[in-house]
């Protein structure tokens, strides 16, 4: 029996897994790019983001998910997606692309208004049912996580972390890695009770992840 706190997440059941799997391969298309609360579409059905430091590898992953080579815009230049991109999946619920906050190349003034946007999003969304916030295998929670789990908590928003890159790491290194989440996630009472390890590249996790989303219709 696993006693660990904040477990890796369990395997779907192969009816889940199912689910997931035809749930991403029928359409996932973008709807709009967002940038004010007044451009959101109309809170009219469930909705699943995606939140993280720049260059979390937030697009990757969100490609990965939807079978889509670029369905998400991807970049080596951290902060370049300054909007909330909503992607309509299959007319079930919006999967939401939610700019990356932390360092950015970008001016000071535009940094700061898309943060706001993303905390007030955050903040005032009725309809999102679970935030995904992604945290690099290599690097471990930073203060800036930090800071976006407390918004969640205060916003009563259920969050579950996503390590992205486990490929670019040895196990012992991820081992250290996740002790390091564990104890930062038991500081914030949001915090889902399970993990989810991922390679956009070699694949892993994202049947997990995709069943994960489908189960929550």
């Amino acid at each position: 029996m696993n006693t660990l706190p904040f477990p890796h997440a369990a395997s779907p059941t192969p009816e889940a897994a199912e689910r997931g799997r035809k749930l991403f391969a029928g359409p996932v298309d973008f709807v709009k790019g967002v940038v004010s609360m007044e451009g959101l579409p109309p809170a009219d059905r469930l909705e699943v983001c995606f939140a993280g430091r720049s260059n979390v590898g937030k697009s990757s992953l969100i490609n990965a998910l939807t079978g889509r080579k670029a369905l998400a815009r991807t970049s080596n230049t951290p902060g370049r997606t300054q909007e909330i991109n909503y992607f309509d999946v299959g007319g079930h619920f919006y999967l939401v692309d939610l700019p990356g906050y932390g360092f950015a190349e970008a001016p000071v003034a535009v940094v700061a208004k898309w943060q706001a946007l993303l905390k007030s999003y955050l903040a005032g969304r009725a309809t999102l049912r679970r935030a995904f916030v992604l945290i690099d295998m290599r690097h471990g929670v930073k203060k800036v996580d930090e800071e976006i789990m407390t918004l969640l908590n205060r916003a009563a928003v259920t969050f579950q972390v996503v390590l992205t890159k486990s490929d670019k790491i040895s196990l012992e290194a991820q081992e250290k890695t996740l002790a390091q989440v564990r104890a930062a996630l038991a500081r914030h009472p949001a915090a889902y009770p399970e993990l989810l390890v991922t390679s956009s590249e070699k694949g892993e996790g994202i049947a997990d992840l995709r069943a994960i989303i489908a189960l929550m219709e």
